[in-house]
């Protein structure tokens, strides 16, 4: 494998003038293997073994085996240790997550397929220093989280959180009036991958409202996006918005970033809402905001630690609505899943390049 750091324009000429070689990598993330293999040997593993590996229905096989341009596919599920160790010798793709041991044990390892999109239980310093490339499921499971995000965002703003779900335990009937609108609101959102994404088009062709945003990647500023910059404008952002919200990875530059310092320079008017991870969040400040009335209230679909314990302070916090980091899920999901280990499958085999190639030193 040969690492360049070019441009697409000139990775672009590069192939077209130069030898085929085993992986060709640059800088855009872009993975490309050629020559493609003549067959393929996908081993499904979890990194713990303590979770079961992902379990595929015969038809997932075949789709995946039908996408391999013509090439023979051999597609094995371990269900021990000492399954997994003996064929992982022999495998060229993994579909899951992979430990050290069992990395050194894959000798001909060539592209692992993380079923997740966060990296960060996924990657370890034996494996970014690989000529392994590692594929993710980034925006396969934003259409959820987007909805998920939004819902959230309603039951604070209409009161559904705070007055109609205990009054209905309660049997009570008594109106709110105290609501407020999403019509003409602006939403800030931090990392406009998938999630943000997802979420900037929901907020603002379902709701009319103003979206800014912060990348740490050089991106186009999409058309329903007022304001698109870097991260350092982040607390520049943060008392414009009248919703704020978190779908970036977790990183050691995300952890903790929303924090006491971030929450008290909102609006008070303002809302909170975490799509991403739980620990980029720091629940004394997030605890201190809520409680205080720094902000009008928060949705969090992810926390730390989780599960989270019952002794935990967000419980008692007033305004927030919780789910269990479930906003991913539905139907539609698995679809998703499936279609892109098959083209990715198909790119492998045909020497294109593959889709959500991860910068494993960024870690996403």
């Amino acid at each position: 494998m040969t690492d360049n750091s070019v441009s697409r324009r000139l990775f672009l000429s590069a192939v077209a003038a130069a030898p085929a070689a085993p992986v060709l990598t640059v800088s855009d993330r872009i993975a490309i293997f050629d020559p493609p293999p003549d067959r393929v040997r996908i081993v499904v593993a979890e990194a713990s073994f303590v979770v079961p590996p992902p379990a595929y229905t015969p038809a997932e096989i075949q789709q995946i085996k039908s996408a391999a341009s013509g090439k023979p596919v051999e597609f094995t599920h371990t269900s021990t240790l000492d399954e997994l160790y003996k064929v992982l010798p022999d495998a060229d793709v993994v579909f899951g997550a992979l430990n050290a041991e069992m990395l050194s044990r894959a000798k001909n390892l060539r592209w692992m397929q993380a079923i997740e999109a966060g990296m960060e239980h996924v990657l370890f310093p034996e494996l970014i220093k690989s000529n392994v490339v590692v594929t993710n499921m980034a925006r396969m499971f934003a259409p959820g989280l987007g909805d998920t995000a939004m819902a959230m965002l309603l039951s604070l703003t209409r009161g559904l959180q705070k007055t109609y779900i205990p009054q209905f335990q309660k049997k009570q009937w008594q109106r709110d009036f105290n609501q407020v609108e999403l019509e003409g609101m602006t939403m800030g959102i931090v990392g406009m991958g998938g999630i943000g994404s997802n979420v900037a088009t929901r907020a603002h062709y379902g709701f009319n409202m103003r979206i800014m945003a912060t990348d740490a990647k050089p991106l186009a500023k999409p058309i329903f996006v007022d304001t698109l910059r870097e991260p350092e404008w982040f607390m520049e952002m943060v008392p414009q918005v009248d919703v704020l919200v978190s779908a970036v990875p977790l990183t050691k530059q995300t952890e903790g970033m929303f924090n006491e310092k971030v929450f008290r320079a909102m609006k008070k008017t303002a809302y909170f809402i975490n799509m991403s991870r739980g620990p980029v969040v720091d629940e004394k400040g997030m605890v201190a905001a809520l409680k205080g009335g720094w902000i009008a209230g928060a949705g969090l679909d992810v926390v730390y630690p989780e599960p989270y314990p019952a002794t935990g302070a967000y419980w008692e916090c007033p305004n927030l609505v919780m789910t269990q980091h479930t906003g991913g899920f539905s139907p539609g999901r698995q679809i998703r899943l499936m279609g892109l280990l098959a083209e990715n499958v198909r790119r492998y085999t045909s020497g294109l390049p593959l889709m959500n190639v991860v910068d494993k030193e960024r870690g996403y």
